[in-house]
């Protein structure tokens, strides 16, 4: 099973209207979580991290990508950035031709920053683009202008590192050819590879505050779809294949982090609000995690997913009292494990194996019945929604637009399965 690493910078200068993630504008906010002190206190957590692995008989393989996230990174100074990626090559290793990857902000990381992350070891850089259309970086509270994203871009390519772009759809007042001048602006910079994300309004936020009070209008569902499908025709002819829903590449440049995801694969994450993973592989129970004994006094195989505390001086507070800074944990059981490989597997171009899917299921419940899954397979497939190739069930684009009732109708079909017991 293959391993890799999150690092969470929960840190920017600004906070964005939109943005509904675990970001702070402070520069302190105690106990060492400060932009000057984040990375000693990073590291003391993978070293908790890693004690606490061995401690419950779970030894990892080198780390094959390591991604740092945020809210900004490259708001940190960028050899606390290489420190942090050099516990990881201390405590893990990194794997030969390991992906290791910085989110960044345009207006954070010049041609000095980031020649200092290749000097350190990063091979990629995604730059957090979202529009080329000025009126539409204002209303999502972006402060970069277009000619920072490629002079990013253009400072990357000088160091040898890849590049990605973010892009954002479906912003309010952003017109069908707004959304196509940025989606060609992005490919004019020459990257090989792209994300675009339909913009997602959560009530909490600036700008779900302005929709509720009706000063901005919301984003519209059929102007979202029209924009996804333009996006993919455009990146399509431009040699981009989508291998994740809202991810496209050339062949041989898809994210490898991202895809480790995708493929539920074990990964450790660190920082506040930081999420880690780890497969069935590991013996583990709710007692054993609960009274500290080894995971080798249980008998039942679980997943673990685990979520760091959200605050940083919370988080940081806890591991300098040397504890897992874990806000709290679940164990999944192999069956609910399968349901998650089903909605994971719809998500990416590899689709899901049918074939092997009903093979575990059968494996954890010898009384599985797929008779009605393969119903619903067949009925998806009528539809348009996937295609079937080589035993695997793939997405058609009107899938992916479709995903999430895609995916709520093959899980219903596996449960089905499970109930016929």
């Amino acid at each position: 099973m293959p391993f890799e690493v999150y690092v969470h910078v929960p840190f920017c200068l600004r906070r964005c209207g939109y943005c509904d993630f675990n970001t702070y504008t402070a520069r302190d906010l105690g106990e060492g979580a400060s932009r000057e002190g984040y990375a000693d206190v990073a590291i003391r957590e993978m070293q908790i991290a890693k004690k606490w692995q061995e401690y419950h008989g779970i030894f990892e393989p080198e780390a094959q990508s390591v991604f740092f996230g945020g809210g900004t990174p490259t708001v940190l100074k960028a050899r606390d950035l290489v420190r942090i990626l050099q516990e990881v090559r201390n405590l893990w290793g990194l794997s030969k031709n390991a992906e290791i990857t910085t989110e960044a902000n345009p207006d954070t990381a010049d041609e000095k920053y980031i020649a200092e992350l290749a000097e350190g070891g990063f091979t990629r850089i995604s730059f957090g683009m979202q529009s080329a259309v000025p009126h539409v970086l204002k209303t999502l509270d972006r402060t970069h202008t277009p000619e920072n994203v490629a002079r990013g871009v253009k400072a990357a390519n000088a160091c040898g590192l890849r590049s990605s772009v973010d892009l954002i759809y479906g912003a309010p007042g952003e017109s069908l050819d707004d959304w196509r001048e940025s989606v060609e602006m992005a490919l004019n910079l020459g990257v090989n590879h792209i994300s675009a994300y339909a913009l997602t309004v959560e009530p909490r936020t600036k700008m779900g505050r302005q929709i509720a009070n009706g000063i901005i209008k919301a984003p519209d569902d059929d102007d979202e779809a029209q924009k996804y499908e333009l996006a993919d025709d455009l990146f399509t002819a431009a040699g981009l294949k989508w291998y994740e829903i809202s991810n496209w590449a050339r062949p041989g440049f898809e994210s490898q982090h991202n895809l480790g995801y995708w493929r539920n694969i074990d990964w450790a994450g660190i920082g506040p609000g930081a999420h880690s993973h780890y497969n069935s592989a590991t013996r583990l129970s709710k007692q054993s995690m609960d009274d500290g004994a080894s995971l080798a006094d249980s008998n039942e195989f679980y997943n673990l997913r685990a979520w760091d505390i959200l605050h940083p001086k919370r988080w940081a507070h806890a591991i300098n009292l040397g504890n897992v800074p874990w806000q709290n944990y679940e164990c999944i059981n192999s069956e609910d494990a399968l349901i998650e490989e089903v909605m994971l597997g719809l998500r990416i171009k590899e689709g899901l194996d049918i074939a092997q899917l009903c093979c575990k299921m059968r494996e954890n419940c010898r009384e599985f019945d797929d008779t009605y899954l393969q119903k619903v397979v067949k009925e998806v497939i009528e539809e348009s929604l996937a295609i079937l190739s080589e035993d695997r069930l793939v997405v058609t684009r009107k899938g992916r637009l479709l995903n999430d009732l895609l995916i709520e109708r093959i899980v219903d079909a596996c449960q089905n399965g499970l109930d016929m017991r």
